[in-house]
């Protein structure tokens, strides 16, 4: 993505090898029940990567089954009704407010708040177009308070 300010895209980041994992000795159909046992166990889509990556030695999912985790959880009535990083940035921006609610003169915050209402604004958007979210979906400050504190308990 490129910067909002900037206007160019960086030059670091990571990328993956070009090289296809043929030492990976699971099959698509267990690493496919890996990600739904994993996701039954509470874990996001981005941790069960890691865990993949980490304690199994899958470096990609997406190459082993022809899907990624987030489609394998749709398959599998699995997937959480907000996309991951949607409700993340919710999360932050509710630990943002919190923050403001107690330190009102913290102008720095404050900014970065409107900067990050703004993203989480525009992320609607694109999950909108795309159908993910549903048409009259709008960001709303106590709503996602309410949502992050649902989301927290499960």
């Amino acid at each position: 993505m490129a910067r909002m300010y900037a206007r160019k895209r960086g030059k670091s980041g990571s990328t993956k090898p070009v090289v296809k994992a043929d030492w990976v000795e699971y099959s698509g159909e267990e690493v496919e029940r890996l990600v739904v046992k994993l996701a039954k166990d509470g874990y996001s889509s981005a941790m069960i990567g890691t865990i993949l990556r980490d304690q199994y030695g899958i470096p990609s999912v997406k190459d082993i089954t022809g899907k990624s985790i987030t489609k394998i959880l749709e398959e599998n009535g699995l997937a959480p009704e907000l996309p991951e990083d949607l409700l993340n940035l919710m999360k932050r921006a509710v630990r943002l407010r919190n923050h403001l609610e107690t330190h009102r003169k913290d102008l720095h915050s404050r900014r970065g708040l409107e900067l990050m209402e703004s993203k989480i604004r525009r992320l609607g958007k694109y999950y909108i177009r795309k159908g993910k979210l549903p048409e009259g979906w709008k960001y709303d400050p106590e709503r996602a308070k309410l949502l992050v504190r649902t989301a927290g308990r499960r």
